[in-house]
């Protein structure tokens, strides 16, 4: 097979520059008034928004009377079963893909601020009433406040939070406000994210927090959006999509017409590869028909959407010789039909979810179970090829402690991996992790139940979903783990490639980040 690729060094995309580069960090980020994410104060927290979860109760095993007596530690007991039953820690004992023990291990620098003494010397101050977002230092040089790292105040929040400590945590969170900065290194900056993430949850508003935090659109047609560029200078987002697209055009392999349905295209950026990569092909080229579904109240729609999508790859395969077309449904995953997808006799069907089968709620949010019930619905339509790309973490089922553990662990690896791709005062770099990384992580550490969006899972609970809805894994060929290694090549060595059960993991270092699978 023969695929056109380009490295990092080729093709390089054009970063928006300019727009945001002096804005301050709340004008950068929000559409409205920053009183109106305020919604309520931190004297208003409900158990939904802080669970009554303890934290020796994750450091401890309890007895069973102690459960009996207490229904919340119950549900929570219950909670791990049904994670183990599907897979959260992975059925097949492979958490850790590459080799280096589980990744939720609680080791000392995060153990040692769980400690009673600790809590017992933390500052007692009022609590925080100014700007969540406006009160993050953008200046290089922050102040040495305290001798512990970022990493351990924010764990001793957390844990604090997780308890209903509100007045200690809300002297930490005042704490790490001057000690981190967007524009320092690694830890500094996802730690200024974090701890925004907890103060929002202090005050119950990463609901409204995450909707102003939504990606904005580039000024023009010529620059990439934020998200584009974070498929660029981190590439293991872009590997992922390239293992789709691999397994997709084998599967074009004896066909004359095939259909892709992709259940959120947002800028079709994927298709444009793929369209491309199937022009190179030897002998006559088989009909592709794209289906793009959208939801019409997101950011690519409210800017043409649909419509604009299509007609650029329409004119792209019109240049490229390929037979093409593109049908646009505006509408969100959850309400499409097969009768909306229009699929036709005599097509190979291939249906592809990259980066969006975890934004469906399942059955820890609701007795529907959107998520598994989109997967038995395309498996009733009889694809020949399923692929799935997405983030290889659990935000998903796990209680808020150690969720934020979990969190803190993989964009830590994001973060890390951005600095050996882009300077620290790039203005790129902050684009990305302020449009992009910022959003996700607000949302994964402030909300609970429907309001959590950003449910990511393990391979091994998505190899079990898929599983159970009648799929079978399609291991990805030679040639395509072979061209993308050569492609990881022309990146960092830092970044990784592993191949387990079929599925490629894509990681930085010794931390799995992004997960590819094909199914039929």
């Amino acid at each position: 097979m023969a695929f056109r690729m380009s490295g990092p060094d080729k093709h390089k995309p054009v970063y928006v520059t300019d727009s945001y580069s002096s804005e301050s960090y709340e004008k950068y980020f929000l559409d409205s008034p920053m009183d109106e994410l305020i919604h309520s104060s931190s004297s208003g927290i409900s158990g939904s928004s802080i669970p009554s979860y303890q934290i020796r109760d994750y450091l401890e095993i309890q007895s069973p009377d102690t459960l009996d007596s207490d229904p919340d530690r119950m549900k929570l007991k219950l909670q791990e079963l049904e994670r183990a039953l599907l897979a959260d820690i992975d059925i097949d004992g492979n958490f850790d893909m590459f080799g280096t023990g589980p990744s939720m291990e609680v080791d000392a620098e995060w153990s040692d601020p769980i400690r009673t003494d600790s809590l017992l010397d933390s500052p007692k101050e009022s609590s925080s009433s100014g700007s969540f977002l406006g009160s993050i230092s953008s200046n290089k040089e922050v102040s040495n406040v305290s001798s512990r790292s970022p990493k351990q105040r924010l764990i001793e929040c957390a844990a604090l939070l997780s308890e209903g400590n509100i007045e200690e945590a809300s002297a930490i969170i005042n704490e790490l406000r001057q000690m981190v900065s967007i524009q320092g290194d690694p830890p500094q900056r996802i730690a200024a994210y974090m701890v925004e993430g907890l103060a929002a949850r202090m005050a119950s508003s990463g609901k409204y927090l995450y909707k102003a935090l939504r990606c904005k659109e580039p000024p023009s047609s010529d620059r990439l959006a934020a998200m584009q560029i974070l498929f660029e200078v981190c590439p293991c987002f872009k590997f992922g999509f390239m293992a789709a697209n691999g397994a997709i055009i084998e599967a074009f392999k004896d066909e004359k017409l095939v259909h892709i349905i992709d259940f959120d295209i947002s800028q079709g950026n994927q298709y444009i590869t793929l369209i491309q990569t199937l022009s190179k092909q030897p002998g006559k080229l088989p009909h592709l028909r794209l289906t793009g579904v959208d939801d019409p109240e997101s950011v690519q729609r409210l800017n043409g959407g649909l419509e604009i999508v299509g007609l650029r790859l329409e004119k792209l395969a019109e240049l490229l010789g390929v037979p093409f077309e593109f049908q646009a449904v505006p509408s969100r995953t959850a309400l499409v039909t097969p009768s909306m997808l229009d699929c036709r006799p005599g097509e190979a069907l291939i249906v592809n979810f990259a980066f969006q089968l975890h934004h469906m709620p399942d059955e820890s949010v609701s007795t529907i179970n959107q998520r598994d019930q989109l997967l038995r619905m395309v498996k009733s339509m009889n694809p020949k090829l399923v692929t799935v790309v997405e983030q290889d973490v659990n935000t998903n089922t796990s209680p808020f402690f150690p969720r934020f553990i979990e969190a803190y662990s993989y964009y830590s690896a994001v973060f890390d991996s951005l600095d050996a791709t882009l300077p620290r005062e790039s203005q790129d770099r902050m684009n990305v992790e302020r449009q992009c990384l910022a959003r996700d992580i607000v949302n994964i550490v402030a909300c609970e139940g429907e309001e959590r969006i950003e449910r990511y899972e393990v391979a091994g609970k998505w190899r079990a979903r898929m599983k159970m809805a009648g799929f079978k894994s399609c291991p990805m060929s030679s040639d395509v783990i072979d061209m993308i290694r050569k492609l990881i090549k022309e990146y960092c060595d830092r970044y990784k490639l592993k191949e387990d059960l079929g599925a490629l993991h894509f990681g930085w270092e010794d931390k799995s980040l992004i997960v590819a699978s094909a199914w039929s």
